[in-house]
């Protein structure tokens, strides 16, 4: 049966990365990482009061932040409308954004109320994300090699031509080793494993997979836009320190389930949002011109896979006169 349509709420909540992103983007290369996240985060919230939906945080800002804005339990929105999870970044990737490095960005996802997985008190989970090609070929337990060759023949691809994401951290010393003994080229990232696993589904981009270790809240906030993508995300909490793998045990979280897409959001009625804040090859950094602000975002709604790549083009004497945000 089909249905009627329905409020597209990727459309409104991109108004929010948009403006997180212009907010924080002026702190680019500037040094001070909390000044940056703390732009983006007031404009974030500021937005956020604006749209017509009951919206709980479920994936903030939260302990590792410390913020005292847009944390996890947070009400969001003007109280009335569909019940939401919300997940937020407002920016993901605060030290490259303080450096000037590539891909900073302004991430928001929001699904049904209760669909999101609750990361309770794990920071680091072990992620392998890919596309659609080699959603059904890929297994978390299964050696580097062999996810590698499986994930290459289901690309149709030579495991040579493969690019690999990886945060580069202490913690992946013997994954780069082992990705590289394979052939395949990898990708090192010193931030954002939320760009990295949308670079795996992007099918504009040149990045193949996603490996490692990275935040369990950006899991979750990835998922949303993989599950929209037809791509996949396997997953298992993977604790950096005896107080979080403590934690975990106390809270009754399984540390040996793996996770996938599914686990990580419940739901297709998903909708995900970001924008670029510094420049990269996935999303370009916000540009000023005399008049203008221009931004780039990617736009997704899960219930029918729809992508946008919008370009927005923002009169700053307008806004400036208008808008509560600091610009």
């Amino acid at each position: 049966m089909s249905e009627a349509p329905e409020k597209n709420l990727a459309l409104d909540i991109v108004r929010i990365t948009e403006v997180a992103a212009l907010a924080s983007a002026r702190w680019l290369g500037c040094g001070d990482k909390e000044a940056g996240d703390g732009a983006a985060v007031e404009a974030m919230r500021n937005s956020f009061a604006t749209l017509h939906i009951d919206g709980t945080v479920v994936i903030g800002e939260g302990e590792k932040d410390n913020a005292p804005m847009l944390h996890s339990g947070e009400k969001v929105g003007k109280g009335e409308g569909p019940r939401l999870d919300v997940a937020v970044d407002p920016v993901e990737g605060t030290n490259l954004l303080a450096y000037g490095r590539p891909n900073a960005i302004s991430v928001v996802a929001v699904a049904p109320r209760g669909s999101m997985f609750n990361p309770g008190p794990s920071f680091y989970m072990q992620k392998l994300v890919v596309g659609g090609e080699a959603s059904d070929v890929v297994d978390l337990d299964a050696p580097i090699k062999d996810n590698l060759l499986s994930v290459a023949k289901a690309m149709g691809k030579h495991v040579q031509d493969l690019v690999v994401f990886v945060l580069d951290k202490p913690r992946h010393q013997r994954l780069i080793a082992e990705i590289r003994e394979t052939g395949a080229r990898i990708q090192l990232q010193t931030d954002g494993d939320v760009a990295g696993a949308l670079m795996a589904v992007d099918p504009r981009s040149e990045v193949d997979i996603m490996m490692g270790t990275g935040g369990t809240p950006e899991g979750v906030l990835s998922a949303c836009a993989i599950k929209g993508m037809d791509g996949q995300m396997l997953a298992r909490l993977d604790p950096q320190s005896y107080i979080e793998k403590e934690a975990i045990n106390e809270a009754g979280i399984d540390l040996r389930e793996i996770l996938d897409v599914n686990d990580l959001v419940r739901s297709d009625d998903c909708f995900f949002a970001a924008t670029g804040i510094s420049g990269g090859d996935f999303l370009r950094g916000v540009r000023y011109s005399a008049r203008h602000a221009v931004t780039h975002s990617i736009v997704l709604r899960g219930k029918t896979g729809t992508l946008r790549y919008v370009e927005s083009y923002h009169n700053m004497d307008r806004l400036s006169k208008i808008s509560a945000v600091r610009y």
